[in-house]
């Protein structure tokens, strides 16, 4: 039996952002408009703007973006492996507007010495912004890896960093 994932596309400041979900939760926030690829090859793409989920999350990310939400509390619908889970799942205990480096992602998993493959899980994330692995950076302090680009994660961050005084 096939999914339905149920997506529409927004406007944000840094472009078109595409957002699907199941009746259970969010499952994916990309930028740019749907590409079919992105989700399962066996899921059938239903444009539902009104959906319960979509709506609410389309509401929280323009909240974000306008400096007036920190946290997100849609409901999500993810798979991954279990170490992406356990990536994705840290990336949400980083708090609003503060960065930890790729190494420190891998620490607080279990094993320091996988800051490559936490970094390779980061860039799978099915959910930007609302999973914020934009808070993660290289541990000199430089910006490095982000899967739609430097400039939208230095956007996001200081967006975050004017937003948090």
């Amino acid at each position: 039996m096939d999914t339905v994932l149920y997506y529409d596309i927004m406007t944000s400041p840094v472009g078109d952002i595409t957002l699907a979900a199941t009746d259970k939760g969010l499952c994916a926030v990309y930028f740019g408009k749907s590409k079919k690829s992105y989700f399962a090859s066996d899921a059938v793409l239903e444009r539902n703007p009104g959906h319960k989920i979509i709506a609410a999350a389309k509401k929280q990310l323009l909240e974000y973006f306008a400096g007036k939400r920190r946290a997100f509390d849609v409901p999500i619908d993810i798979r991954g492996t279990v170490f992406q889970m356990k990536a994705w799942k840290e990336l949400q205990k980083i708090p609003y507007a503060q960065t930890i480096s790729y190494s420190e992602q891998a620490k607080r998993i279990g094993d320091v010495k996988k800051a490559r493959p936490a970094g390779m899980a980061n860039g799978r994330n099915p959910i930007s912004i609302i999973i914020p692995c934009h808070r993660v950076i290289g541990s000199s302090g430089d910006l490095t890896g982000y899967a739609s680009g430097l400039k939208i994660k230095a956007y996001l961050l200081g967006l975050e960093k004017k937003h948090a005084a």
